[in-house]
């Protein structure tokens, strides 16, 4: 069959693989617009659509902003002529002319036991809730969130303490598998009206009990998950937090949800959110938490190389040119004590020229001054110009 292919995360590739193992023809993949992530600031495309344009070839590959507001994307689809679509985790509604285009129907592979956990943390949720089951189906689309009726259906047991990213591999797999059993009978079914086409499927309309929506957290539930720190919550929203779906929830959030999440989240996981922007989006950050613009806050960078004292000059340079490969700028170097406190600053220069088997803690100032995020800019300028400093480290308010 012509499928046409909806998906963005790493979770959806099994299924675009499947499908196309299976023999089908993928004539065209959507999946979100490329994104700039990690520690540099370069653009980086979805896992779908890395993985389609090696997979796949010369299949066209749109990524529409927002697919219900363009109209010239939508006749694009229309003329690739699909068959079917089939939709995992694309991350936007599809509106009622995309709805219509295939004569098989648009049909979506959902991370739950519908219809529980509608929407678009039903992984995350699932393991918030105790859940002891969750499965995926495969159901037929409609304008509402997660509404259609169901025609395959599979559950499996959520593990002791299994996390968010252990439990989306599994369920991403078995959504794959039911893609590949559901298309025959989808093919089988024939085109026709609607109505006519799901009743010779057999299709179960969901009930009107149970149903529960899988929102983005909101900010007090992603702040409890901090408070109990052995806890099989706490363990998935870390999960997340890693595999920088976090920041995906947050991007989701309204401005003023998300300055209070990140007001009041530890210390520490507002640093690794930091870390893991792009310049740009850094500054959005800043912004966010409130640093006003005239203030530290606002210029501050977490691009920076934490040495320990008794580390050699060799093995310290050595790491300096290995992060260089990896971001654009070293900004700074910074020693710490084996309790990580800041106790001096280190510039390139003393580093390059210093023996290579000489301790860091001899090469190394210990004139270590700092500021906080609300010291105004000017004063920081002056800071840096005095004492001929190569940086001079922001400390948090706490």
């Amino acid at each position: 069959m012509r499928v046409l292919f909806w998906g963005t995360p790493a979770y959806a590739v099994p299924t675009l693989e499947a499908l196309h193992g299976a023999g089908h023809q993928i004539v065209g993949v959507v999946t979100q617009p490329d994104r700039r992530r990690g520690r540099g600031s370069s653009l980086m495309p979805s896992p779908v659509k890395a993985r389609a344009l090696d997979l796949l070839g010369d299949v066209p590959v749109l990524t529409p902003q927002r697919i219900r507001r363009e109209p010239e994307t939508q006749e694009q689809l229309a003329a690739l002529q699909a068959d079917l679509s089939v939709v995992v985790a694309f991350g936007q509604l599809l509106p009622p002319e995309v709805l219509q285009q295939p004569p098989l129907g648009c049909w979506n592979g959902h991370g739950s036991l519908l219809p529980r956990w509608r929407g678009a943390g039903p992984i995350q949720w699932c393991l918030m809730e105790g859940d002891a089951q969750t499965g995926v189906g495969i159901m037929a689309m409609e304008p509402g969130l997660d509404t259609g009726p169901v025609l395959l259906e599979r559950a499996l047991d959520v593990q002791l303490l299994e996390n968010a990213a252990g439990l989306a591999e599994r369920l991403s797999h078995l959504t794959a598998e039911l893609f590949v059993e559901a298309l025959p009978r989808i093919e089988a079914a024939g085109p026709g009206p609607e109505a006519e086409r799901l009743s010779r499927l057999a299709v179960t309309p969901q009930s009107d009990e149970g149903v529960s929506l899988a929102r983005l957290l909101s900010k007090d539930e992603a702040i409890s998950v901090y408070e109990y720190l052995d806890t099989a919550t706490q363990q998935s929203l870390l999960s997340l937090l890693r595999s920088g779906e976090m920041r995906e929830v947050m991007e989701e959030m309204s401005p003023d949800d998300r300055a209070r999440l990140l007001e009041e989240l530890p210390a520490k996981v507002v640093r690794q959110l930091l870390s893991e922007l792009s310049p740009d989006e850094r500054k959005v950050t800043a912004e966010l938490l409130g640093y006003r613009s005239e203030t530290a806050g606002r210029l501050m960078t977490t691009e920076y190389i934490a040495f320990k004292e008794n580390q050699t000059a060799a093995v310290a340079l050595e790491i300096v040119r290995r992060r260089a490969r990896d971001t654009e700028t070293i900004y700074s170097l910074y020693v710490t004590d084996a309790e990580r406190r800041l106790t001096g600053i280190l510039s390139l220069r003393d580093l390059v020229t210093a023996e290579p088997q000489a301790r860091i803690g001899d090469v190394m100032t210990e004139e270590v001054l700092s500021v906080s995020t609300d010291t105004d800019q000017e004063k920081v300028a002056r800071t840096i110009q005095r004492y001929d400093f190569l940086a001079v480290p922001v400390v948090d308010l706490e």
